[in-house]
């Protein structure tokens, strides 16, 4: 463990675990408060000259989009011979996919209340020039006061003024077929994978379904969008209308994430202030 973050921080329990490291919780040695520390071991990913740059680029980016509601909170970044630590905000409500996972479907309003903070997130990030790459009911996370953080940029990328991106990164069901096609691409991969997000609310059920993940993303790179009506019925043709800019193949007319916050279906629920009261 650094010295340095020892004398800054008291590192507690594991809260988290992932490829590369772990996440604890952690209090500030001066004033109690609570944060996470995400340390990432280097042996792990010195192998790996891509997952070694993404990984490294995470704290960068982190301080870019920062300071947005809707954004995880970036605080401070440690390293010594073994280890990165990256100190972020706490968020103790879990995440998206915890919440997805209880219930089978989300009321429009509800779904709303997801997707206008998450919308919001992902257009600052865009106005920074960060891509996230990786939007997924794991990565959205809530605080005790059921606000919504976007987290985990650990395939984030800077796309600059207009710039194309490169390189295979996302889940199954939530990556864009421009990407697994392995053409280049520009920063609405986000807009669709918040979109399957949506659909799935509405739906209890992915729009693009496969077996195994070779399945999933020959699904993907047919994107044949359709609203079974055994689970459609119900929706309004709002959002329906929203899907299918957002979940839409040809990227010259998917929506980008400012036009889907403009959407008559985003903008005739009120003022969600962040906050995410689902149980």
């Amino acid at each position: 463990m650094s010295g340095e973050l020892e004398r800054d921080y008291t590192v507690g329990e594991e809260i988290g675990r992932g490829r590369y490291g772990v996440v604890s919780r952690c209090h500030a040695t001066g004033t109690g408060q609570c944060f996470a520390v995400k340390s990432i071991e280097k042996r792990l990913i010195q192998d790996d000259a891509v997952d070694s740059q993404c990984l490294r680029n995470e704290a960068k980016l982190m301080q870019v989009v920062s300071g947005h509601p809707n954004v995880v909170g970036f605080f401070d970044v440690y390293e010594d011979d073994e280890f990165l630590h990256v100190v972020l905000e706490y968020c103790g409500g879990g995440d998206l996919f915890e919440r997805i996972s209880t219930r089978p479907v989300f009321a429009e309003s509800e779904a709303r209340r997801v997707m206008l903070p998450l919308m919001e997130a992902i257009a600052h990030c865009h106005h920074h020039g960060v891509a996230h790459r990786d939007i997924k009911p794991d990565n959205i996370l809530f605080n005790s006061y059921s606000e919504l953080k976007l987290a985990d940029f650990g395939s984030a990328e800077c796309f600059g003024n207009g710039g194309l991106m490169s390189g295979i990164v996302g889940t199954p069901y939530y990556v864009s077929p421009e990407v697994i096609a392995g053409r280049d691409y520009n920063e609405t991969v986000d807009v669709w994978s918040a979109g399957v997000i949506l659909y799935i609310m509405l739906a209890g059920i992915p729009p693009f379904y496969g077996e195994s993940a070779k399945e999933i993303f020959e699904a993907v790179l047919r994107a044949n969008l359709r609203f079974p009506r055994s689970v459609f019925s119900s929706v309004s043709a709002e959002a329906k209308d929203l899907l299918r800019r957002m979940l839409c193949k040809d990227v010259s007319r998917r929506f980008s994430a400012d036009q889907v916050l403009r959407h008559p279906w985003m903008t005739s629920g009120g003022d969600s202030r962040g906050v995410v009261l689902l149980a």
